[in-house]
């Protein structure tokens, strides 16, 4: 049978490379066609086989006096395969078309296990790494070890605050005077602060302008309840305003800051 597939080999011009493959490695089958110019040749797919499954396309390359056809296969069994090559059609520039047969390929493939080992068989499973007798009192030691390390995370987070040093007060820095909020451009904030700190003193002395009012609200309280601060009050509060707010004020806002410092010095209830 053998001697039969090498001569349809022979025969159909097909071959076979490498010339001693193992399983699992890539066989190439070639073959060339010969073929007039302007004919080509369409190969057919081949079909997975029971042990010789292909692993690709094939391959076309063009050659002096016709096209090399290569096919990528594998064998996954040791011993002789033979390979069925589906029949191929040569096209020619006018139109016709013609078959050939595919043919038939044999080659050997070796086994990659060692030749001392005729009939391998599966060897028994290799005892358990760990011994069948436990000592329960490793488990409960670190069971036991968890749990204090637990408790000690949970009373350090919970521990009382420290107690403050004594005679340790906290201050509240200095003000930032107004010449550096004016030296920094910033008038509408020495302006700002000026206003807040007059209507505090003013909500102190008057509760009734609180600081929910609006300067409007706050003059018509003042004007109501105390009428003899309207002036001076009424007309620091506007130009503070002014300033706060207009584009262009044109006041002297330090001076208007020292004004608001020294009227709200000088509220009382």
């Amino acid at each position: 049978m053998l001697t039969v597939l090498l001569l349809l080999v022979q025969a159909d011009g097909w071959r076979t490379t490498p010339p001693s493959p193992t399983v699992g490695d890539t066989v190439w089958v070639e073959r060339v066609v010969s073929l007039p110019l302007g004919w080509r040749v369409r190969p057919a797919r081949l079909e997975d086989g029971r042990d010789v499954q292909p692993l690709g396309e094939p391959e076309m390359t063009r050659v002096a006096g016709g096209w090399q056809l290569r096919y990528p296969v594998t064998a996954w069994a040791p011993g002789a395969q033979t390979l069925v090559l589906p029949a191929l059609w040569r096209l020619g520039p006018d139109g016709r078309a013609d078959s050939l047969p595919g043919g038939a390929v044999a080659f050997t493939v070796q086994s990659v296990l060692p030749d001392t080992v005729a009939v391998p068989a599966p060897r028994p499973a290799l005892a358990p790494l760990r011994e069948t007798h436990r000592d329960p009192w490793v488990a409960a030691a670190g069971a036991g070890l968890s749990v204090a390390l637990l408790l000690g995370a949970l009373r350090w987070r919970r521990r009382p605050p420290r107690p403050a040093a004594a005679g340790r007060r906290w201050r509240p820095p200095p003000p930032v005077p107004d010449a550096r909020w004016l030296a920094a451009g910033e008038p509408r904030a020495a302006a700002a602060r000026a206003h807040g700190r007059l209507r505090v003193a003013l909500a102190r002395a008057l509760p009734a302008a609180g600081l929910a009012l609006g300067t409007a609200e706050c003059l018509a309280t003042v004007e109501r309840e105390r009428p003899e601060l309207r002036g001076e009050l009424g007309d620091l509060l506007t130009a503070l305003d002014r300033v706060a707010f207009a584009a262009v004020h044109g006041a002297d806002v330090a001076d208007l800051a020292a004004r608001a410092r020294a009227l709200a010095a000088g509220l009382t209830p």
